[in-house]
């Protein structure tokens, strides 16, 4: 009786170890929302690397050239985070930029001169945009805290490029984005339906999404139109 007792207290002790390993292997698996960012973010990375290389190569302007070069090198260190933060969580990588992506690959290609600054930099902008929303998605959506602070570190890198891009665009007559008022790229841009290496007109936000960040960009404005002139009272 003694013996049997002793077994079903060993039988409890193994199951009481076995369930919290079981918890956690359970809750190191990516969510929907982290794995698709990631995914989503490498096809970002692979297309920013393609289309700058372009830059350097195509264009005819020294700042779409310089430019091109600096998405280079941000996106091949920003990809590497990517790559092994997907290693680490065992999440699947694509091997090429989305169909979009392409498409405003193979068309850039085909492109020289003033026409094609012009149209890296359309591309260009809508890209970031996309990216950007996508980010944002990421850093208030996600579960997984590596991923989430990916995010949170590409962040300021894809708002730089922005920035650079609007300069850019404004010198060469390009058409921006409409923006917030907090400055960040607004989901309803004039860009949003150019193909772009972000994506065309769906971006690629995981969850496929922009929900997020646009209830973030529509609380801003809200101050400004409640300012009433109070009539002076002597």
């Amino acid at each position: 009786m003694l013996g049997l007792k002793r077994l079903g207290l060993l039988a409890a002790l193994v199951v009481a170890g076995l369930v919290p390993a079981a918890a956690a292997q359970a809750a190191a698996q990516p969510s929907t929302q982290d794995t698709q960012y990631l995914q989503a973010l490498h096809q970002v990375n692979l297309a920013e690397m393609e289309t700058g290389k372009l830059a350097q190569d195509k264009g005819q302007n020294q700042q779409v050239k310089d430019l091109g070069a600096q998405f280079v090198t941000d996106h091949t260190q920003l990809d590497q985070t990517v790559q092994s933060t997907a290693q680490q969580l065992n999440v699947q990588l694509p091997d090429a930029p989305t169909a979009d992506q392409q498409e405003v690959i193979d068309r850039l290609k085909n492109l020289s001169g003033a026409e094609f600054d012009k149209a890296w930099v359309t591309a260009e902008l809508a890209g970031h945009v996309q990216a950007i929303q996508a980010t944002q998605t990421e850093i208030s959506q996600g579960s997984e805290q590596s991923v989430v602070q990916l995010a949170q570190n590409a962040l300021p890198v894809l708002q730089a490029h922005y920035d650079a891009l609007v300069a850019l665009a404004q010198t060469l007559g390009v058409p921006v984005p409409q923006t917030s008022a907090s400055g960040t790229p607004s989901p309803g841009g004039s860009a949003s339906g150019t193909p772009s290496p972000g994506g065309s007109a769906t971006p690629p936000a995981p969850g496929g999404t922009t929900e997020s960040p646009a209830q973030e960009n529509t609380e801003s404005p809200a101050p400004e139109n409640t300012e009433t002139p109070v009539p002076s009272v002597s």
